[in-house]
């Protein structure tokens, strides 16, 4: 008989709001992967609680290599609990391969769900949040974090971001670039810790805020962007934002569909665009 994977959401920053069921998952499980041992060793402390399975490190570095073994002990029938040093695993964190490969072992996954940084911003940042998406950490090069960003400047939906606090500054200031400097946001720092913030502007003012150096755990929410009315785009940037989404790898018609929706229009009239487009090209 197969064994469990347990994705365990751990506190992101107070310990009194770890899980009521997390003590008695890491005191029961036959293998804890953990990104940080060191990290797991003081949560256990705080909790009171003892390990008696082994404890093994899962982190970036070896996250690739370590899976397949992990993977045969949940095979073997193993309760393989896995953590990361805040929220949820796989959630930015490591973790998507070892689900992916229990997954296609057949093998039982479960949650132990916790705290998260994505939701708690969301729901202190006093923006919109029946729709979000959640993208993550920006690239880190300059040219390549505004390429990211200008693909979601006709997003509608609210975004969210984790950022370093030393490249914060720099995001921010892209942001504004990409999204346009009046457009609302909440940089929330250090959640649920002693020295939490929500600091909440126009992307400009946060820019300019940030300049000043920021410390912590950062979470950053920008709101959507506002509805256009219909007809207010002209085929050039309708064929611009087809193309966008194409270099960032989107299928033509599902791009087609996206930029139709930003703009409040029918697809066949973004269709029509771009094909017009290219046969201008190719006249």
């Amino acid at each position: 008989m197969s064994g469990t994977l347990v994705l365990a959401g751990t506190p992101i920053g107070d310990t009194a709001d770890a899980p009521p069921r997390l003590a008695a998952e890491l005191e029961g499980a036959d293998i804890v992967a953990a990104e940080d041992t060191r990290r797991l060793r003081r949560l256990t402390q705080a909790l009171g609680v003892r390990i008696s399975g082994r404890v093994v490190s899962y982190f970036e570095g070896n996250e690739a290599a370590r899976t397949p073994e992990l993977a045969d002990a949940l095979s073997e029938g193993s309760r393989v609990l896995l953590v990361t040093d805040a929220g949820m695993p796989s959630v930015s964190d490591p973790g998507y391969r070892l689900v992916a490969a229990a997954v296609e072992r057949g093998i039982r996954v479960t949650a132990v769900p916790g705290p998260s940084a994505v939701l708690t911003a969301l729901a202190l940042s006093g923006l919109p949040v029946d729709r979000f998406c959640f993208e993550g950490f920006l690239p880190r090069k300059t040219g390549e974090r505004l390429a990211r960003l200008r693909e979601s400047a006709g997003e509608r939906r609210t975004l969210v971001y984790f950022e370093a606090p030393h490249r914060l500054a720099a995001a921010l200031a892209a942001m504004a670039q990409a999204f346009g400097a009046d457009r609302r946001a909440a940089v929330c720092r250090e959640l649920t810790k002693t020295y939490e913030e929500v600091r909440r502007g126009t992307l400009g003012e946060l820019a300019a805020w940030a300049e000043e150096g920021v410390r912590g755990e950062i979470t950053v929410v920008v709101e959507g962007a506002p509805a256009e009315a219909p007809g207010t785009v002209d085929a050039a940037e309708l064929v611009r934002r087809v193309a966008v989404r194409e270099s960032a790898g989107e299928r033509r018609k599902e791009a087609i569909a996206e930029v139709a929706r930003e703009a409040g229009l029918p697809k066949r009239e973004v269709f029509d665009a771009v094909v017009a487009a290219k046969n201008a090209e190719t006249a």
